[in-house]
């Protein structure tokens, strides 16, 4: 059984910095790509940023300069490291390990970030 953990929410004021972990555990098949989508009220999930094994990172263009992904593949876990954050930075945000067989998402967490 897969299950993704993840931590690190809450509410910042804008400007502010939070970080995001998402530990994977179970049986997977050489996980390849670990992410971070988001979900504002209302609107679609969007991907937020991956980052592949072997360390290719990919970011939505709105988040560009100002988060980085980073992950430990010893541990399983990937990190979202969110600087200068803006209200429109508010959502749930949702891990995201992609394997050999099938993706799976993590429960999500909540940023929400005060004008």
């Amino acid at each position: 059984q897969v299950q993704l953990v993840e931590s690190g929410g809450g509410l910042v004021q804008a400007g502010g910095s939070l970080r995001l972990s998402c530990a994977a555990s179970g049986s997977f098949y050489s996980i390849n790509v670990m992410g971070w989508h988001r979900q504002a009220l209302g609107k679609q999930r969007e991907l937020v940023a991956t980052i592949t094994r072997g360390g290719i990172t990919n970011f939505a263009a709105s988040v560009k300069g100002r988060f980085t992904i980073s992950r430990d593949n010893a541990k399983n876990t990937v990190y979202l490291h969110m600087n200068s954050l803006r209200p429109e930075d508010t959502g749930v945000y949702y891990c995201n390990v992609v394997d050999l067989t099938a993706a799976y998402w993590g429960q999500g967490t909540q940023v929400t970030v005060s004008s």
